[in-house]
């Protein structure tokens, strides 16, 4: 992908990329979670306004980073790769669980960086100004060994993202030179200061911390509506949960995604941009055959990944499975036309309905 250089520095850029606008193009790809996309729309707005101040007049504004909370299949990765199509900036997604298996030495911090720089085809301005997004970082929380009382995992791991969170200086290599070392390789300094960080994770069972600090008494839960209760989380719970509040410190920002409901899932298939279903209609139609499914079936698909509590994740799994055996089957029918796949090939294993020419 070729990037805009510098847009940073352009009002031209800021007035077009307004929060509003910014939402807008989310809600082309992104179904539901519309107070998400306003805080996120707004923090990514006023990150590169503070680019844009501090390279014109020096004004410098300390910068919001962002932390995601939500369930699985809920949109949080898809939201920041898309939200970095909008704006036309690099970005890298990283697993913060690779940071505990290694013991996040020196050299995990240098791949991140050498990753983005490569993602930014090594222009360290670039590089300086563009998103690195943690996934899992959940996986990091602080963990006590009940034995020893000790941190076990997790503590070490938060502390070593602490200062590149913040800002540090970094000299990589290229990853050219990485793969084949050089006696003279190219180094490149890298400031972190002006990278927007973004960590986000499921945060399994956080709803009990959650539930423990709200009074039990409340209407909140006289109403018994825990279904949207991660609305609720605030940064207490996630320090609870095992987050340390420095690491939090450095992420102000907080966007919570509620789990995505029959309705939206149902969207996401049928008519969200490529949508699962037109990719299986197109794996048929290339041997000619039209395969249609009933509003009954995809409705039961939809309440299969709310029940499993998988999420829009979940959707091409459950398809892959209800479909096998018709994917098995139809490529030796000869003369065949049309597949319809109704409620009870999803619910009872049914053999769908076969109308050949």
């Amino acid at each position: 992908m070729s990037y805009i250089k510098n847009n940073y520095k352009n009002i031209n850029f800021l007035n077009y990329l307004n929060p509003l606008n910014i939402k807008n193009e989310l809600d082309r790809y992104i179904i539901g979670q519309n107070e998400t996309k306003k805080i996120i729309s707004v923090a990514v707005y006023n990150h590169y306004k503070r680019l844009y101040l501090l390279q014109l007049k020096n004004i410098f504004l300390e910068k919001s980073n962002i932390i995601l909370i939500g369930p699985t299949g809920c949109g949080k990765t898809l939201m920041v790769k898309t939200l970095a199509k909008i704006i036309n900036i690099p970005i890298i997604v990283v697993d913060a669980t690779s940071f505990t298996e290694a013991g996040y030495v020196g050299d995990d911090v240098e791949s991140i960086i050498q990753k983005l720089l490569h993602e930014c085809d090594y222009d360290v301005e670039l590089t300086e100004r563009s998103i690195i997004y943690i996934d899992e970082i959940d996986k990091i929380s602080k963990k006590t060994d009940f034995v020893s009382g000790k941190d076990v995992s997790g503590e070490g791991v938060q502390q070593s993202l602490l200062k590149l969170i913040e800002g540090i200086s970094i000299s990589v290599t290229s990853l050219i030179d990485k793969k084949n070392p050089q006696q003279n390789p190219q180094i490149f300094n890298i400031d972190t200061t002006n990278i927007l960080f973004i960590a986000g994770g499921a945060f399994s069972g956080i709803e009990n911390f959650i539930l423990n600090r709200i009074d039990k008494e409340s209407s909140f839960l006289d109403n018994k509506d825990n279904k949207n209760i991660i609305e609720k989380a605030n940064t207490e719970d996630l320090i609870n949960f095992g987050i340390i509040p420095e690491f939090l410190g450095r992420l102000p920002i907080l966007a919570k995604f509620n789990e995505l409901n029959e309705f939206e899932l149902i969207y996401i298939l049928t008519k969200s941009k490529n949508s699962l279903l037109k990719q299986f209609c197109y794996l048929f139609l290339i041997e000619g055959v039209e395969i249609k499914f009933t509003f009954s079936s995809i409705k039961e698909i939809a309440k299969i990944a709310v029940n499993k509590k998988i999420g829009a994740r979940g959707l091409k799994s459950i398809l892959e499975n209800v479909l096998l055996n018709t994917m098995f089957l139809f490529p030796s029918k000869i003369n065949l036309k049309l597949i319809i796949i109704y409620k009870e090939v999803i619910l009872n294993n049914k053999k769908p309905i076969f109308i050949y020419k």
